[in-house]
C-alpha cells in the first residue's frame, strides 16, 4: 500500500513547498482509517532520491551478505515455532507467543509504554511493535528483544505518529 502525505504530495519533501491547508491535509489522511492502519506491520516515508545520491559510485552492503542475515533470521524463527504446527513466522504469533517470545527488559518496556501513551497506539499497534521487534533482533542475531531493536520498530510506525489517524 501506498500514499502521499497530503493532496498535492509535497507535504515532507524538502526541495518542494507543500500548498496543501491544514484542512485538505486532515482531509486527506483522515480517509485511511485507524483499523486499516493497525493491520500493516511497517509504515515508511520514502524521501525522493536526490541525483547526486544515485549517480554515487559507493558500494552498498552486498546483497549476499543481506540474504545471509535472511537466511539465519528465518532459520531463528522455523527452531522458534518448531514446535508449534503451522506456525514458523514472528508475524503468525498469538498473544501467548508473544509473552513467551517477546518478553522486554526494564528499559524496552518503559520505551514501549511511552510510545502506547504519546502516539496513543492502539493493543493491535502494540503487537504489531512486538513482532517486528523480535524479527529486528533475529536479523541483528540477538536473543532477546533490546530497546534499540524495540525503537527501530516503533520508528516503522510513521502513520501512527505523524498523526494519519
Amino acid at each position: 500500500m501506498a500514499t502521499q502525505p497530503c493532496p498535492c504530495g509535497y507535504l515532507t519533501d524538502p526541495a518542494h513547498a507543500c500548498h496543501c491547508t491544514p484542512n485538505q491535509i486532515k482531509r486527506y489522511t483522515s480517509s485511511i482509517s485507524g483499523p486499516l492502519l493497525d493491520r500493516i506491520d511497517i509504515h515508511v516515508e520514502v524521501p525522493a532520491v536526490p541525483y547526486e545520491q544515485l549517480a554515487a559510485k559507493k558500494d552498498g552492503e552486498p546483497s549476499t551478505a543481506i540474504r545471509q542475515r535472511v537466511e539465519d533470521s528465518r532459520r531463528r524463527q522455523l527452531e522458534r515455532f518448531a514446535g508449534h504446527k503451522g506456525l514458523y513466522a514472528n508475524a503468525h504469533m498469538g498473544r501467548k507467543l508473544l509473552r513467551e517470545y517477546c518478553s522486554l527488559n526494564g528499559e524496552s518496556e518503559s520505551l514501549l509504554r511511552q510510545a502506547m501513551a504519546h502516539y496513543g497506539l492502539s493493543a493491535r499497534a502494540h503487537d504489531r511493535i512486538l513482532k517486528v521487534a523480535r524479527t529486528i533482533a533475529d536479523l541483528a542475531g540477538s536473543s532477546g528483544i533490546e530497546a534499540e531493536h524495540l525503537a527501530e520498530a516503533i520508528q516503522y510506525r510513521s502513520l501512527d505518529r505523524t498523526g494519519m489517524r
